[in-house]
């Protein structure tokens, strides 16, 4: 798949060039094992699937390339450069870069001298990280325009709570320092987004990762170690701007803005309090209000008499028509018209396993969305356990591929069976004209069936780029 045009730089001019886009033949993501949380002793490593149709190898892993370590906790991942470089010829994208969680390696992958066969560029170890930003735990993973890639942070070195970003050059992938200025630091993290056109950046909050490693306490989340607010920054001068506290919206995780680098809007998942959020500029700066709030379900079997939906992932279409995200718990996954982003109506929903399907050991005893429990999900003779986790879209808006694991520890803790079984991969076909979705049959990749074990499969990307990796000027 081409990652330059003519005298053009990487991905595409502008969101909706890039929906013209060619149909995606590959998707990578990371596959982890972590033994602590799985029991089996084995490295993370970085899956090539085939998604062509027409290809003898369809819904196939046709490449594994394990990383150096043990126990990394591989995570989201992210590129040396994108859409928000188009405009210089000098750049293309062929770098894959890799955040480990846990373990704050930071590995660098080749994906364009055989994008079907990627290999390991170069290993970027803790040590430096801890000695040139006294920061750790690294997460999101974003390319800039300057020739730069940051990557966010969730705590300092000991696992404390430290917000930061740490700045690669995107040539060399050496340990430059902290994007933000010495006396900046959030309190927590997790993902970000930026829009240089308003000169802003957003940051969100999950927890100290001494707080959040082993699994969640509801004790943590009562005595407020959780996030329930954003960090507005000023993109110039690298600093803080504005705190801003989120009403009902306990762990804000994923972020996004929309699309067209001229808004000044966007949405803000929160997971605890399974609330979407529309964040925008006024005059006194950003605000948010809440704009879609899954209630919780009543519930007996389960760890607490009420089960939240969990919202852990959200994305916007690139024509900015469509908000999709998931419920991990419920086990849904749901697809809103934003046309009015202050109203946003719901368009189309599918059950992808969750908690509280028929015959498991959650029995719902209130609900108030549903009549009865859904069914448990097989697909190809294969029952799916846990809920949808992490989404991708395709660049013409017509199909989401899913995964189902969170984190490890909290996957253990929530699912025991997808530790046992693995995780999947599906696809869903989407309406892009009136909306609705519907689970392809025929679409299985089973992380169950690995030749190492069953693997926990995580975030998703295309080799020329796609809706959540993709910043445009």
């Amino acid at each position: 798949m081409a990652t330059k045009c003519g005298k053009c730089g990487p991905g595409y001019s502008s969101p909706l060039e890039a929906m013209k886009g060619p149909r995606e033949e590959i998707i990578y993501l990371p596959c982890i094992y972590r033994n602590r949380n799985t029991g089996i002793e084995a490295r993370d490593y970085l899956a090539t699937v085939d998604v062509d149709p027409k290809s003898p190898q369809y819904c196939q892993v046709i490449h594994r390339l394990p990383m150096p370590h043990l126990n990394d906790e591989l995570y989201y991942s992210g590129w040396n450069t994108c859409s928000s470089c188009y405009g210089d010829s000098t750049k293309a994208r062929t770098k894959l870069v890799l955040p480990c969680l846990m373990s704050s390696h930071i590995y660098v992958v080749d994906v364009g001298t055989e994008p079907r066969a990627p290999k390991l560029h170069k290993v970027i170890e803790p040590k430096d990280i801890h000695a040139k930003c006294d920061l750790g735990y690294v997460h999101t993973s974003h390319c800039l325009p300057s020739g730069e890639v940051m990557i966010s942070t969730l705590g300092d070195p000991k696992g404390k709570g430290k917000g930061g970003f740490v700045l690669l050059d995107a040539e060399t992938f050496e340990v430059k320092g902290t994007w933000k200025r010495p006396e900046g630091a959030a309190p927590l993290d997790y993902d970000f987004w930026y829009q240089p056109r308003h000169n802003v950046m957003i940051s969100t909050a999950w927890a100290a990762p001494n707080i959040l490693r082993d699994g969640f306490n509801r004790t943590d989340a009562e005595a407020g170690l959780y996030g329930s607010h954003l960090y507005v920054w000023d993109w110039r001068h690298h600093e803080i701007m504005q705190t801003l506290p989120l009403q009902d919206g306990l762990i804000p995780l994923e972020i996004r803005f929309l699309h067209n680098p001229a808004a000044a809007q966007g949405f803000v998942g929160c997971a605890l309090s399974s609330t979407i959020q529309r964040f925008f500029k006024n005059e006194e700066g950003t605000s948010a209000e809440e704009v879609i709030q899954v209630p919780p379900k009543k519930v007996k079997g389960w760890m607490l008499p009420e089960m939240p939906g969990m919202i852990t992932d959200i994305l916007l279409s690139l024509d900015d028509r469509f908000l999709y995200f998931n419920n991990w718990l419920h086990g849904d996954l749901r697809q809103y018209d934003i046309s009015d982003p202050q109203r946003p109506c719901l368009t189309g929903q599918v059950f992808l396993g969750g908690s509280i399907v028929k015959g498991g050991p959650v029995q719902v005893l209130q609900d108030e969305e549903l009549k009865s429990q859904p069914d448990p999900l097989v697909v190809k003779g294969k029952r799916v356990t846990g809920g949808p986790q992490m989404i991708q879209l395709s660049l013409d808006g017509k199909r989401l591929y899913v995964t189902m694991s969170l984190y490890s520890a909290w996957d253990k803790q929530f699912y025991p069976d997808l530790i046992r079984e693995g995780s999947v991969m599906l696809q869903i076909d989407v309406d892009t004209v009136n909306g609705g979705l519907k689970l392809n049959p025929n679409f299985l990749v089973d992380f169950g069936k690995e030749p190492l074990g069953p693997a926990l499969a995580h975030e998703l990307h295309y080799p020329g780029g796609d809706c959540t990796s993709d910043i445009w000027l």
